[in-house]
């Protein structure tokens, strides 16, 4: 995170000059209070040190649409007004965990401390018209915990997020140790304390090769908001041996098998993830990425030939 102020300012200053066919969203990840003011340096903002905390004066914004269509109703991550470069939107996060444990390791304070950090970060944000999402991590199995991970403490935590004005907020199964019947209580205690659907997302690593599966589940149940990373890149240096996210190209190339119209060109986004596994010198984690990264350059070697 050391350098995302400097990303997030060359994107608002230089913003990638091409027509999307659907709204991008450039998300930071903000830790406690001195982290909304580096985003909001990032923007040209004025922070509140600067503009003295005048609400008065408040952001020229713009609406987004949902961005995916699908079978069936399917929606992808919904938009609220926030600031907009010529090419994409920008949203804030914020972070906290189901178990004490890792809020310890993670955020050295407990549950309780990390939601009050976010009261200021809230306030402000929803002064300046930034969208904000909430992550609820280790939601599913904690590495210090284990299994033993409460449902109805992960429901709690999220109806307080939206109670304090957190626009969605994702459920994360930071370990890929998420199975079948903890995912149904899961869903079931979530939807006892009131929480709607269009509020959630789900956040599953790949560790045990379940992602798609339980994505599958939430899809079933009616949750159309899901995280994924290019190339399957990620991880988490508090939870050993989980490897990253879904990859984005194994999840549209699912969606894709399901009928579901993302907008999302799969060839161009193997090729993605092939070029950033390489520049980061790590293997490509996605299945299908690989598969169609081998077809196009064996169809490459065909056409040298050919000539």
């Amino acid at each position: 995170m050391a350098n995302s102020a400097e990303v997030l300012k060359h994107i608002v200053e230089h913003p990638p000059n091409f027509d999307s066919r659907c709204p991008i969203s450039y998300n930071f990840l903000v830790p406690n209070f001195k982290g909304l003011e580096d985003f909001l340096r990032a923007r040209n903002d004025p922070t509140p040190s600067e503009a003295k905390a005048d609400t008065s004066s408040v952001l020229d914004t713009q609406s987004l649409d949902q961005i995916v269509q699908g079978k069936g109703g399917m929606n992808g991550q919904r938009q609220s007004s926030h600031h907009t470069t010529s090419a994409g939107s920008t949203e804030i996060s914020v972070f906290t965990a189901a178990t004490e444990s890792f809020a310890r390791a993670n955020m050295n304070c407990t549950i309780s401390e990390s939601l009050e950090r976010f009261k200021p970060i809230l306030s402000l944000a929803k002064a300046q018209n930034i969208r904000v999402r909430g992550y609820v991590s280790v939601a599913l199995g904690c590495p210090y915990e284990g299994l033993s991970v409460s449902p109805s403490k992960v429901a709690e935590i999220t109806a307080n997020l939206l109670e304090m004005g957190v626009d969605e907020v994702s459920i994360a199964d930071t370990t890929g140790m998420g199975q079948r019947p903890r995912i149904l209580e899961l869903f079931k205690i979530l939807s006892s304390f009131g929480i709607a659907l269009k509020d959630l997302a789900l956040h599953f690593h790949d560790t045990y090769g379940q992602a798609l599966v339980n994505i599958l589940l939430g899809l079933e149940y009616g949750i159309r908001t899901f995280d994924s990373s290019v190339g399957g890149l990620g991880g988490c240096p508090y939870a050993k041996g989980a490897t990253g996210n879904v990859a984005t190209e194994d999840l549209v190339y699912m969606l894709h098998s399901l009928g579901a119209k993302t907008g999302v060109d799969l060839e161009e986004m193997a090729k993605i993830g092939a070029w950033i596994s390489d520049e980061l010198g790590r293997p490509n984690e996605s299945r299908v990425g690989k598969a169609i990264s081998s077809k196009l350059l064996t169809s490459r070697i065909g056409e040298d030939r050919v000539e």
